[in-house]
């Protein structure tokens, strides 16, 4: 188990906007931090009331959100528009060439959200997009998937062979962990003994085939968990 720890992070304070890069990102650089395996980006973000990012371009690129706090307007090129709120999932393939915005929709709310990008299976696909809530009671004591390639289980799809599971679990709670290959444990919040280590929000740990992960909750703990190939 190789951890990173949450203050290790690229950091990034526009105003409106403060961001944690885990990852090489924008004007933050970590030769050591490219990425792993095709998780390319997890970005930590909050934005300020009524403040957010306005029309950019993307392409050939799997991009997920994930709210945790406040609200998030989503407008797009393919004619999507939507309000995301906390335990939303949001996939839009950028393939091709899609323009997108996000947004903070409260005024005096900050919004709190990850920003996580995959690299796809294949570059030039026709770009999608896709949303689905999952509830708190199903993330609660249990690892939920969220996101699959096949969206198996009322999950959202991706264009890549990942899998993406969201457990929530109070103190000394914990599940059977998933089957997972390459891995990447990333605590969104609260606290969780990995292995017997103690992580923070923030802090993550990548795994290789075979080894094994043991998640209890220590303090309001909410985890994803990346299975890659």
């Amino acid at each position: 188990m190789i951890i990173r720890h949450a203050n290790e992070r690229g950091y990034a304070d526009h105003g409106w906007l403060k961001s944690r890069h885990t990852f090489s990102f924008a004007d933050y650089f970590d030769p050591n931090h490219m990425g792993f395996r095709k998780l390319r980006v997890i970005n930590e973000d909050r934005v300020q009331g009524g403040q957010g990012f306005g029309a950019h371009s993307h392409r050939d690129m799997e991009i997920l959100s994930y709210v945790l706090e406040g609200e998030m307007a989503h407008k797009d090129s393919m004619g999507n528009g939507a309000i995301m709120r906390p335990g939303d999932v949001q996939r839009m393939s950028a393939g091709t060439g899609v323009m997108h915005s996000e947004f903070n929709n409260a005024p005096d709310r900050e919004l709190h959200f990850l920003q996580i990008w995959i690299e796809p299976e294949r570059r030039g696909i026709a770009p999608g997009y896709e949303q689905k809530a999952f509830p708190a009671e199903q993330r609660q004591g249990e690892w939920r998937l969220v996101v699959s390639r096949q969206g198996r289980d009322g999950s959202v799809s991706v264009n890549q062979d990942v899998n993406l599971y969201v457990g929530r679990f109070d103190a000394g709670e914990r599940a059977p962990t998933p089957e997972v290959r390459h891995a990447w444990l990333h605590v969104v919040r609260g606290e969780a003994e990995i292995n017997g280590q103690r992580l923070a929000a923030g802090d993550a740990a990548a795994f290789q085939p075979g080894e094994t992960i043991e998640a209890v909750g220590t303090k309001d703990a909410e985890l994803l968990l990346f299975d890659l190939a």
